[in-house]
């Protein structure tokens, strides 16, 4: 028989082990320096409870069969049910999921909702799908995670490149397994089904509300702010819109094809409709055209990072001309970048706080379909505002009495929530 050698398991890295895991672990590492929290706990919450990869078997409209790689991580159930999206995209890994979900959790103890983190995808290129290939992607994926989601256990959401169709998709198939319409077990539902008014602008909605709070602090006003919106989706693209209602001059925007620059401010309305009709911002007349990297780089008093991870660099950051950024995406400044833009002066609104307010109407979405009792926009407009306003004033204060960052802040409150918990809870058995 041939010798099997011994290998310690301190030797061997994690299979979630990847620079964007590395990176929430690094700032998490950096919190517990601040946050007083018990050993035990810190040690608990350095890892997810629960990682699960599947194989999606889908028949492609030509016949043939493919199997794609899907993952779902939930990093801590202390506070209750993990939340958390699901993305279809080329490059998810169990690493980008096992991160998403670690800040996922402090989101939610930020905000103080009853939640702990959780996300999920599969690997695949949407944009070469058609909508029955999707459909029967997400069909399947959804039962290969029968064992894991439940309205008490994990409620998935949209993310990247899914939507209010891709929940309907998955809330029928699991309502189809149990016999019975369950609209609670996902969220970001269309609202025949159980969803809620407001909740596809929530996001970059949210993200407007708590740039405008951090101008208060600040002694500035929004209205007065030039802003610069990298990506125009769905956060991007409802965060520019509520810019210009504010009175703010929206500088520059951009998506995929890139971006679209005027010094003199742009016409958020008519960019909205151009992109309705085209699917792009190229091609738009009368303006600038600049790249995705050129446009972080433009002149601005306020940076709204709206489109992927790891935007800001140890590379561009030292050339980034503005005052305040807002990361409405997750993860979307380095270590390194923070560290130069805390040297330079500029004030980071991190993205566990940020850009909660799409995991916060979730939660009342949520609570809702639990009820059978449904809120109009103005309702959950306010109570968003409510949340959000108090979990912007905690972080800022703390920020101030320990002399953090508010990324610090942001994540000392809110390990000190989950680890709070954990210590009334105590670690089973």
């Amino acid at each position: 028989m041939a010798k099997i050698d011994e290998i310690s398991v301190e030797e061997q890295p994690l299979e979630w082990d990847t620079p964007l895991f590395r990176t929430a672990v690094a700032q998490f590492e950096e919190a517990l320096t601040h946050a007083d929290v018990d050993a035990a706990a810190a040690e608990r919450l350095r890892y997810p409870e629960r990682a699960v990869m599947v194989s999606v078997p889908v028949r492609l409209d030509d016949g043939t069969w493919t199997m794609f790689p899907g993952y779902r991580v939930l990093h801590s159930s202390v506070i209750g049910p993990t939340k958390g999206g699901i993305r279809y995209d080329p490059h998810v890994s169990l690493g980008e999921c096992a991160a998403l979900a670690m800040w996922m959790t402090w989101k939610c103890a930020l905000l103080r909702l009853p939640y702990g983190g959780a996300k999920g995808g599969v690997r695949c290129n949407p944009r070469q799908m058609s909508q029955d290939e999707l459909q029967r992607l997400t069909r399947r994926f959804t039962i290969e995670l029968l064992p894991v989601i439940g309205p008490e256990k994990d409620i998935p959401a949209p993310d990247m490149a899914t939507n209010e169709q891709t929940m309907a998709w998955m809330m029928d198939t699991y309502s189809m397994q149990v016999g019975y319409a369950v609209p609670e077990v996902v969220t970001g539902k269309p609202i025949s089904i159980g969803g809620s008014v407001f909740r596809s602008e929530a996001t970059g909605a949210g993200v407007v509300m708590v740039t405008e709070r951090a101008c208060e602090r600040l002694g500035w006003k929004l209205a007065e702010q030039g802003c610069v919106v990298q990506g125009f989706g769905n956060v991007g693209g409802v965060a520019a819109r509520e810019l210009a209602v504010r009175g703010a001059k929206v500088l520059a925007v951009s998506d995929i094809s890139g971006g679209v620059y005027s010094p003199h401010g742009l016409d958020v309305d008519r960019l909205t409709s151009w992109v309705a009709e085209h699917g792009t911002l190229a091609e738009y007349p009368d303006v600038e055209h600049v790249s995705n990297s050129e446009l972080l780089e433009l002149p601005c008093d306020i940076l709204i990072l709206a489109a992927l991870e790891e935007q800001l660099t140890a590379e561009n950051a030292p050339r980034v001309q503005c005052k305040l950024v807002a990361e409405g995406a997750n993860g979307p400044t380095t270590i390194e970048a923070d560290e130069i833009l805390g040297e330079r002066g500029i004030v980071v609104l991190p993205d566990i706080l940020t850009n909660a307010g799409g995991v916060t109407v979730s939660y009342f979405e949520w609570v809702q379909d639990l009820g059978r009792l449904f809120w109009d926009r103005e309702e959950i407009r306010a109570k968003l505002a409510e949340k959000l306003t108090d979990g912007f004033d905690r972080v800022w204060n703390l920020a101030e009495q320990q002399r953090l960052s508010l990324r610090s802040a942001a994540l000392v409150g809110a390990i000190r929530e989950v680890a709070g918990a954990l210590d009334a809870r105590g670690i089973y058995p």
